[in-house]
């Protein structure tokens, strides 16, 4: 018997999961730089071995501890572990939705973090252009014509008290 509000939980988690998925896809791609390959792929590697473990981890705690009864937990994360020992074949006779809905459910609050991270943390959406176009340094340049002062001169004078 499902419960009441769990079919609205798992359509939401799903949609929130893939929303966040493209949403964080998307800014990935906007930051890429060539620059950052080698750590990239490292980065790959390191997140496959990691995913990896740590879901051959959660399935075989799921096997093995716990009970179905446990509330919450039991039913959204044990019973489905366990039925697919039982019945290799039930997952099966599920639908998408009911199939990924608690999986996308915990990915939740990574997603939203890592969300978080590009809107609040970013350098600001018209930095990027506006250092393609060399914007930055013609203004330093029309600045330092103008005021025959050059940018950043006191660099070293600042860098040297702090130490």
């Amino acid at each position: 018997m499902e419960l009441p509000g769990k079919r609205l939980q798992e359509w939401i988690s799903v949609i929130l999961c893939f929303s966040l998925i493209c949403f964080n896809f998307y800014n990935l791609l906007f930051y890429l730089r060539l620059e950052h390959t080698p750590s990239i792929i490292v980065g790959i590697f390191a997140g496959v071995i990691t995913a990896d473990f740590l879901s051959g981890l959660f399935h075989w705690g799921a096997d093995t501890w716990g009970s179905v009864e446990l509330p919450i937990v039991g039913k959204a994360f044990i019973r489905p572990f366990r039925e697919h020992h039982i019945d290799p074949t039930a997952i099966t006779r599920h639908d998408f939705i009911e199939t990924n809905g608690d999986n996308c459910f915990m990915t939740l609050v990574p997603l939203a973090n890592m969300a978080y991270k590009f809107v609040s943390f970013s350098p600001g959406w018209l930095n990027y252009p506006l250092e393609k176009i060399r914007f930055w340094r013609c203004l330093e340049s029309m600045i330092q014509g103008l005021t025959g002062e050059k940018p950043r001169a006191d660099d070293m004078k600042w860098a040297q008290k702090i130490k």
